[in-house]
């Protein structure tokens, strides 16, 4: 269910359209649970609480019509806003980050109680009889009316939240932390110990990519999983996670006699327009680097903005700077290897941190400063095999200092390490 999760959180309408089928049933409940109340009470000959709890339905009324012919305009007002917001963040960071808006939970459960409420005050008004008489009254909207009432408190509350939430998301620091914590997720998936480095065996065919054109987004391994056990095979990803694929081109390679059938290999690949974090270790260091690299064009000048994005660079890397890259193996429950997944190697994913945000560090010497000092952090931590890919790049800042900035003084400040890039 894992990939089915990840998908849906990337779209916005099921959140709304399950809110309204809930408070539909929500509605039926308490239309049944006045219905009942009422016919107790004329059961018992209490026709004076009839008319009381009619009384008291005329008076929310009022309040259950102004509701309902001003949720609408709320909703219409309080959004409108929000996509303006989104589009000022999308322009000063990435297009890319518009999807931490569109995954936020807040935003969707704000969109969905303003809906909701809106939905339910409408049925509950269908629920008022025409006559006042307690004698022929069938039904008091007695529960509905008070429900409507605290749906509108938690409308009010959510109301406060999501400004608070859409406002934190408008800031650099909440962005970039939000990328980074979603990179880590995708890490803490990733399955642990050394990879297996028995041959998989001699390749006995490819599967080719039938559907549609598009970013590899994920791949469900338990299907794949399962498929290859069946057969006996080892199943081989061709593509990478993020790479663009084309109907016709290869997508699996399969070691070992047969195959399995293609029914079996239905919605196990997954391709659309956008690459998301959900299984793409490299996306969130991606993400990180556009931000930065706009901060710095001459555009936006803000060299601060691209020293927090090498904040959260550094930090991913030495969560990963020991950890075995290049394949993950993919086991059954008997521990036989069943799929082989390249992911990206440990000089992969420096250079898509480092690379172009050092062609433009040259010229800001808080951040040759900031990457200076993280190289070298990196460097403390990285086993010998692992050195060659940060000596590389702080050679390259360094030639690239040396031949932007011709005063010797300003070149010694610019090469000086320093964690807060000019403290």
């Amino acid at each position: 269910m894992s990939p089915l999760r990840e998908h849906l959180r990337d779209t916005f309408w099921f959140a709304p359209a399950l809110g309204l089928v809930c408070v539909c049933a929500l509605w039926w409940a308490a239309s049944a649970l006045d219905a009942r109340i009422v016919g107790a009470l004329r059961d018992e000959g209490a026709f004076d609480e009839v008319g009381d709890l009619v009384a008291f339905a005329e008076d929310a009324k009022t309040i259950v019509t102004t509701i309902s012919s001003a949720m609408m305009t709320f909703v219409g007002v309080v959004f409108s806003i929000s996509l303006v917001a989104v589009q000022m963040a999308s322009g000063g960071f990435t297009p890319r980050v518009v999807r931490i808006f569109v995954r936020s939970r807040i935003t969707k459960v704000t969109l969905t109680v303003f809906l909701a409420t809106f939905l339910f005050s409408l049925l509950v008004l269908t629920q008022y009889d025409s006559t006042s008489d307690p004698r022929r009254v069938t039904t008091v909207p007695l529960v509905q009316s008070v429900l409507v009432m605290l749906m509108v408190v938690l409308s009010l509350l959510l109301f406060i939240v999501y400004v608070s939430s859409t406002l934190r998301l408008m800031q650099v620091g909440p962005v970039v932390d939000r990328v980074a914590r979603e990179s880590f997720r995708v890490l803490a998936r990733q399955p642990g110990g050394e990879p297996d480095r028995e041959p998989l065996g001699p390749e006995s065919g490819r599967i080719a990519h039938r559907g549609r054109a598009g970013v590899l987004r994920d791949v469900n391994v338990a299907r794949l999983v399962r498929a290859a056990r069946r057969e006996g095979v080892v199943l081989r990803l061709v593509p990478r996670i993020g790479d663009f694929v084309v109907p016709g081109t290869p997508v699996l390679a399969v070691h070992g006699t047969g195959a399995p059938p293609r029914r079996a290999l239905r919605y196990t690949v997954s391709v659309g327009v956008d690459r998301t974090s959900h299984q793409d270790l490299g996306f969130g260091l991606r993400q990180l680097s556009d931000i930065g690299l706009r901060a710095l064009s001459p555009a936006v000048n803000d060299p601060t903005t691209a020293v927090q994005c090498l904040d959260r660079i550094v930090q991913f890397l030495a969560a990963v700077v020991e950890m075995p890259l290049g394949a993950v193996h993919h086991r059954d429950r008997d521990g036989a290897v069943r799929l082989v997944q390249d992911v990206p190697e440990w000089a992969d994913l420096v250079d898509l941190g480092f690379t172009e945000i050092r062609g433009f560090a040259a010229g800001s010497p808080q951040v040759s400063r900031r990457l200076l000092a993280g190289i070298d952090d990196l460097l403390l931590l990285a086993p010998a095999d692992r050195r060659e890919p940060l000596v590389r790049h702080r050679a390259l800042l360094v030639q690239a200092v040396e031949r932007t900035v011709p005063e010797a003084a300003e070149r010694a400040f610019a090469l000086l390490p320093d964690h807060q890039g000019i403290g």
